[in-house]
Parts: C-alpha cells; structure tokens; sequence
C-alpha cells in the first residue's frame, strides 16, 4: 500500500509509486528533467523502464551518468554543463548516496556558479547559498546512505580526495518517490554495505553529542528495523524486508542531522583515498569504532543493546552483535580484507583526523585515536 508522509520533505512510498513520477512531472510544469544517476544503474532495466515511461508521456528526458563510484567535484562540473546545454528545467536524482550527492550539488551550482568548494558548510559556506534552485526530485534505489531525504551533498576535491559539505535546506527535494520494488535487484554484496550504512547512520546519530531527543527516538526505530530485516534483505529478500531497510535508511539520514562521528571519519578516508564503497567502509569499522565510545557512554549502549534485544545490556555485547551481523551478511571483519595495507595507515589517519564528522562524535577522538583504530582494525 502507497502512503504519504513529510518530514519535511514529501515522502511517497510503496510499491509501484515510481509510476507515479510521470504525473507529477506534469502536474508542476516540468517537461525536461535531467536524470542523473551513476553507471551502474543507467544499465539496468527498471532505470530503463522509467526513462521510458518518462518519455512515454512526451516528456524529454536528459541522462548524465558519469560520475566516479565515490564522486569528486569535476563530476558535478561535468553534470552541470549537460544541464546547461541541454536546457532542462529540472532535476531527479536516481540512484544511491553517490548519485543523489552529485544530483544535489548540480541542483546547487546551476545558480551558484563560484567554486563549488565555496559553499562548503564547514567554513560557513551555506551563507552563500542564496539563489533559487532547480526543481529537484530524488528516487532511491539503494537503502543505505538516506540521500533522498537529505539537504547535504559529499563531494571530494579531485586531487587531495579531502570530502566537502555542501548544505542548505534549499537543497531538499521537493518530492521522494521511495519504492521498495526499485530494490529487490541489488545484488546481496550492495544490500549488505548499503544496510550496514544505515545502521552505522542510525548509531551514530543516537551516540552523537548534539542534543535532538526527535532525531534519538526515529535513530532507536531504524535499528530496530535494520536488526529485524537486515539479513533477510541480503540473503532472502521479500517486499517486506526491502520495504523496512528502505524505511530504516531514510530514518537513518533524518536522525544524522543530528551528527556523526568516529565510524563516519574512519570511512570517508577509504573511500577517497582507495575508492572503497563508502557502506563496506563503515560496516568494517563501525565494530571499532562502537568500541571506542563505549567507556563513559555506558546509558546509551545499553538502549541500543534494548533495542538490539540483546541478552546482555552492554557495549561489548553491542560490539559482538555488529561482529556477527557483519559475518551473516558475508562482511570481512578487518581492513586487510579489502586491500588496506600498513603503509596507508599514516595517510588514512591524517584524512581521517581531518573529517568533519569526528567533532560530533560523543568523545575527542586524536590522530593517534585514529592510527590505532585502523591498526586495530588490519
């Protein structure tokens, strides 16, 4: 059954609402969208059916999808141009975080045309986001990242792979058409690293050090849907399961406006620096990272562990839990296992102290923290 529901986005969801797209497009004027999408994607057959379906309904239909696995801001660049080009008059993300990142920073640098480092928020950069936007609507195919509900964007500079944020609340679709069916191709490898995402996502708006007692409650949920379709999802996939992860990876990018923290910046390194999918390189370290934030943060590990409906309420039994999780959906538990060697260590640890999501973790964490949390983790 389709349902509706804002926070504060419009969220459509059910199976079948993809078909809605057409309708809606019309209903508001637009007649030439530009799909952007990663590669992957663009090659299968239900992106396909809805370009087709699109254009079915006499509407021009414009497709950029060459964008880098873990996107960098020439792909945004590239994006644009086809926009300007092609002289379209909307936007729709479709795809998972990488997709819907570079859809949103085109979105924003259509009528923001200065460096698209700019506007990075960590130095204050969303005061310069004054222009209208695109209309902008996002089609999840993925349930990890909760890009289709966000107002952030991730893009990495070319050169020194540092990750920027791009913000503002302009940055928000204005409609999310979340259909589970759009899922149930993934193959078990993606559904595994994406739904780790949105438990990594989940855990670490709950641990976060800003006060959000709304974000707590829907993170709390989220694990709570993860812990009882994850596996399933990934090993025998029904609407049921796919339709909770998809719920569960939209909460999990609401409850994180909240904050980050350690998982988060011990992974964004990885993917710059050796192009892991950013949902292995969480589900790998996120056992690590828990972890470290156990001491002095005992209150918290015990209602994720309630939530988990662990035997014993305790950060460890929490750490075994993510452990065992990892092994049922076929994840390696150490970095070596996904080509991280000695060497990198030292880099990975100056990229990793110099992320943005660590400063909301619920504890400091030091370069030296870093350097021994990937050692631990080899």
């Amino acid at each position: 059954m389709a349902a509706q529901f804002n926070f504060p986005t419009t969220i459509r969801f059910g199976a079948g609402v993809i078909s809605e797209l057409p309708a809606y497009l019309q209903k508001n004027g637009l007649s030439k969208p530009l799909i952007v999408t990663d590669p992957t994607v663009a090659g299968l057959s239900f992106f396909k059916a809805i370009v087709n379906d699109l254009q079915a309904h006499h509407l021009s239909v414009e497709v950029f999808s060459d964008i880098h696995k873990n996107p960098v801001k020439s792909d945004v660049y590239k994006g644009t141009e086809v926009f300007d080009h092609t002289q379209r008059d909307s936007i729709i993300g479709i795809g998972g975080g990488a997709a819907l990142d570079v859809a949103r920073a085109i979105v924003l640098r259509v009528h923001h045309r200065e460096d698209l480092f700019k506007y990075d928020d960590l130095i204050g950069g969303d005061i310069y986001v004054t222009n209208d936007v695109p209309h902008f609507v996002t089609v999840p195919t993925t349930a990890g990242t909760g890009s289709e509900v966000g107002r952030s964007a991730i893009i990495a500079d070319d050169e020194t792979h540092q990750k920027k944020i791009l913000f503002s609340p302009k940055l928000m679709a204005k409609i999310v058409f979340a259909d589970p069916m759009l899922t149930m191709e993934l193959p078990p490898s993606v559904t595994a690293a994406t739904g780790m995402d949105a438990l990594t996502h989940n855990m670490e708006a709950f641990l976060a050090k800003n006060p959000h007692p709304l974000c707590d409650g829907i993170a709390l949920e989220g694990i709570w849907l993860i812990k009882n379709s994850l596996v399933r999802a990934t090993n025998n996939p029904d609407i049921e399961s796919r339709s909770n992860m998809l719920m569960a990876s939209m909460m999990g990018a609401i409850a994180f406006q909240k904050g980050l923290g350690v998982v988060h910046s011990l992974a964004h390194p990885l993917s710059s620096l050796l192009d892991t999918h950013h949902g292995l390189a969480n589900a790998v370290n996120i056992p690590y990272g828990m972890r470290f934030n156990i001491a002095g943060f005992e209150d918290k590990f015990r209602r994720i562990a309630r939530t988990l409906e662990l035997k014993e309420e305790t950060g460890e039994a929490v750490v075994k839990y993510l452990f065992d999780l990892n092994t049922m959906v076929n994840i390696p538990h150490h970095l070596s296992d996904i080509g991280v060697k000695e060497s990198h260590i030292d880099t990975l640890a100056d990229l990793a102290f110099a992320d943005f999501a660590h400063p909301n973790n619920p504890k400091p964490v030091t370069r030296a923290d870093f350097k021994q949390l990937y050692q631990n983790a080899l």
